[in-house]
């Protein structure tokens, strides 16, 4: 004797569950991504595109706008051939304290980044651990660009490794060790065999990773201290212009740097769906 299935909140037999679903979750993402993104495109064009043009313009603007691109562009070639190398061993490799590393791989998502821009300047400030083994070999690190780019790397560090992870646990390892079998080098199967396969979530990975430098603030001013011209990035600088209601500049930057994410990030989805 068949039996109907039975129903399902939120399938077709429960229209009024379905519709209260996804009202619920438009609201909950129009709050939280919505109304802020809304709230910027009106505060950048109160006063005209022009006004925001003239601002983003200045010199020291455009210095903290390409410092950040620099430092985005560092990060992802850094964790590109690291966080790949980081995601496979934790795979692919058994060895002692693989859990704990696979644990401390979330630690910068759990850290406050003040407090990773905090433990940078007990490493590398003048009275750091570190810090007179950086004057001995003449390397400034702290309130410098060299500060600034370890803090990025750190607070970027899960993005690549957490999406490669699962990629390469679904991937399996029967291609790998057909290719071994046939007579490829560990470097063939890895070019060849290994990173096609990982190709969407390394791309993924990268996106992420350079939409999070972009964004990064509270440990780049703790460790570079926001100096104008030197270590300020674009968000210390929405920052400093906010302090002195220098809001065209400060909603302009802003937007950019916004608008910079999300198009990235709706362009490799894009990409991926024409693939498919």
């Amino acid at each position: 004797m068949n039996r109907a299935p039975a129903s399902i909140p939120g399938s077709g037999n429960n229209p009024w569950r379905r519709r209260l679903l996804i009202g619920v979750v438009l609201v909950y993402a129009g709050l939280l991504i919505l109304a802020p993104l809304a709230a910027l495109v009106g505060g950048a064009f109160a006063s005209g595109a022009g006004e925001i043009i003239t601002a983003l313009a200045e010199p020291d603007v455009l210095s903290a706008f390409w410092r950040t691109l620099l430092i985005a562009f560092i990060s992802v070639a850094v964790h590109g051939v690291f966080g790949t190398a980081v995601a496979w061993v934790i795979v692919r490799q058994k060895f002692a304290g693989r859990r704990l590393l696979n644990a401390l791989i979330d630690l910068p998502i759990a850290v406050s980044a003040v407090v990773v821009g905090y433990m940078l300047l007990l490493l590398f400030g003048r009275n750091g651990l570190l810090g007179p083994l950086s004057q001995a070999l003449n390397i400034r690190v702290a309130f410098a660009l060299p500060g600034i780019i370890l803090a990025t790397l750190f607070v970027t560090l899960p993005f690549m490794v957490r999406e490669l992870i699962p990629v390469l646990e679904a991937a399996g390892v029967d291609q790998e060790q057909a290719a071994a079998t046939l007579g490829a080098s560990g470097w063939q199967t890895f070019w060849l065999v290994t990173l096609p396969a990982l190709r969407w979530g390394f791309i993924y990975g990268l996106t992420l990773t350079f939409a999070r430098a972009l964004g990064e603030f509270g440990a780049v001013l703790v460790v570079g201290g926001g100096i104008q011209g030197r270590t300020e990035t674009a968000t210390v600088y929405v920052f400093r212009a906010l302090e002195e209601r220098q809001y065209a500049g400060a909603y302009g930057a802003a937007l950019a740097l916004g608008v910079l994410s999300l198009a990235l990030v709706l362009g490799v989805d894009l990409i991926r769906r024409r693939q498919r």
